[in-house]
């Protein structure tokens, strides 16, 4: 991904709320199938990283991304934005 790309997702991203959470039980399977789903039907996700885990950011950032193919766009506090193409048929890009 090239920094204007990063750039243009990162804008897009401000108007988004988080669709999943990381608490204390950290990433479980439930957790991957959920964010699989979400980045197959928007692209582009938040991920918010709950005070109650003791697990860092960019640490579950990397593992989340890890896990479900996607990329990191940017990790701000204890928010995570991700992003993979979707394989969907007839469905408008963000990139």
């Amino acid at each position: 991904m090239t920094s204007k790309e990063r750039a243009k997702l990162r804008g897009i991203a401000m108007k988004m709320e988080p669709t999943a959470q990381v608490g204390k039980n950290g990433i479980t399977d439930t957790l991957i199938a959920q964010i699989n789903d979400q980045l197959e039907a928007r692209e582009m996700i938040k991920v918010s990283v709950l005070q109650n885990s003791e697990l860092d950011a960019k640490a579950v950032a990397n593992d989340i991304a890890s896990e479900t193919g996607a990329e990191v766009v940017q990790v701000l506090g204890f928010k995570i934005t991700l992003y993979r193409v979707s394989k969907k048929e007839n469905f408008k890009h963000l990139l």
